[in-house]
């Protein structure tokens, strides 16, 4: 079996472990999926690469260099998508201007209260998708307070009313936002498959065992090309899209 990113933080206990207990099947892909690209916004990846000890000075939030190493991923398997007419679907966060309904997320990140603390200057809002990956005019973006791309949001309505058997998953953070929704579209009996270099996280090591642990249990942990390989094979024009215009 070929060498895997997570294999270099795991024990050899847990290799035997791994290795006897049946976990990390492959459950296949689905007939009907939609590509899901989670929080790809400026406060996770900066304007520019940066080394992500620069970057965090700047949004504190930021993954650095590595976000947009996934984000060259992330624009070919929209391409693809497109190209095929596959449902390709966005999450960001939206806050009020007071940021009251940040809620329980103020109470684990000292930097929400820091008196004095210094606040990077820029016009965009953090929230903004990357403009390299922008949503194009058929694309559906969902907003959401938590992590799960699910949670309060219309996105399980929207994968019913588009008859989504299953999700190709990206964006960031593995650890955060991109494994609640993968537990969540796991938990509605999704098939879901996880692009492994086209997500990221500021922390290599909660990157990388989180993916372990999601291949492990809940979805099919591959490279990119084996998703666009997928996509390759699907019919075209099997979904009822967006028009990208005003209706009548």
């Amino acid at each position: 079996m070929s060498e895997r990113i997570w294999d270099q933080f795991l024990t050899e206990r847990d290799k035997r472990v791994f290795a006897k207990s049946g976990f990390g099947a492959r459950a296949g892909f689905g007939k009907r999926p939609a590509l899901l690209i989670i929080d790809v916004s400026y406060a996770f990846c900066d304007e520019k690469p940066l080394p992500i000890e620069e970057s965090i000075k700047r949004w504190h939030t930021s993954c650095g260099e590595d976000a947009w190493e996934a984000i060259a991923h992330i624009r070919r398997l929209i391409d693809k998508c497109h190209g095929k007419g596959v449902p390709v679907i966005y999450t960001t966060g939206t806050r009020r201007e007071d940021a009251w309904d940040s809620g329980s997320w103020n109470w684990k990140d000292s930097r929400w209260t820091e008196e004095g603390a210094d606040v990077y200057q820029t016009e965009l809002d953090g929230n903004q998708i990357v403009a390299k990956i922008a949503p194009g005019a058929k694309d559906i973006v969902v907003l959401k307070r938590k992590p799960s791309g699910f949670f309060g949001t219309d996105l399980i309505s929207f994968l019913n009313l588009l008859q989504c058997d299953s999700v190709l998953v990206t964006g960031t953070t593995t650890s955060g936002c991109v494994r609640a929704t993968v537990i969540d579209a796991f938990s509605y009996n999704y098939r879901v498959a996880v692009a492994e270099d086209a997500c990221f996280d500021r922390s290599q090591a909660s990157h990388a065992i989180n993916l372990c642990d999601m291949h492990a249990k809940y979805a099919d942990v591959v490279k990119t090309d084996e998703i666009l390989e997928h996509i390759d094979g699907l019919p075209a024009g099997q979904f009822e899209l967006p028009r990208g215009a005003r209706s009548a």
